[in-house]
């Protein structure tokens, strides 16, 4: 009964190593879809799209001439992250003698959630709050005039 149950476990693991190299070989091959932005020319410095395909929203950004694509679910509580409105970061102004003199804004660009004002840095997905917390990051690819998003 033992040799019966070892042969028939040994066949079941060989079938699922089978099933799971299938499974990597398909993965491997398949082609990430691309989903359509916009015409470039369309992209004005400091517009957005929001493109929706399947489960995912992706915000997409075009800014001093570079595009950014994050996740549209902000990590906080599942806002919209990309639709707020961007902001330069406010950098609080210290001395020499470590007194505070007021704020002013960088060249550090945010969009900022409108549910509860999370902001996160337009070039890298990081939370202002916290930079342990980023969001995803989606590539985008520009194809003539054409803008896509890989998902």
């Amino acid at each position: 009964m033992q040799a019966w149950f070892c042969v028939a476990q040994q066949s079941h693991f060989r079938r699922a190593a089978t099933r799971l190299l299938w499974f990597q070989s398909a993965m491997e091959s398949q082609e990430m879809p691309e989903c359509f932005v916009a015409k470039a020319t369309d992209l004005k410095d400091g517009d957005r799209r929001i493109v929706v395909s399947g489960k995912h929203e992706v915000g997409v950004f075009f800014k001093d001439g570079s595009y950014y694509a994050y996740s549209n679910y902000c990590l906080h509580a599942g806002g919209p992250a990309c639709e707020g409105i961007l902001v330069n970061k406010v950098v609080d102004l210290i001395s020499a003698d470590r007194t505070y003199e007021g704020q002013t804004f960088s060249d550090e660009l945010h969009f900022v959630c409108p549910w509860h004002g999370y902001e996160y840095d337009i070039k890298t997905g990081e939370c202002a709050g916290d930079r342990k917390l980023k969001l995803r990051k989606y590539e985008v690819v520009r194809r003539g005039d054409d803008i896509f998003v890989v998902i």
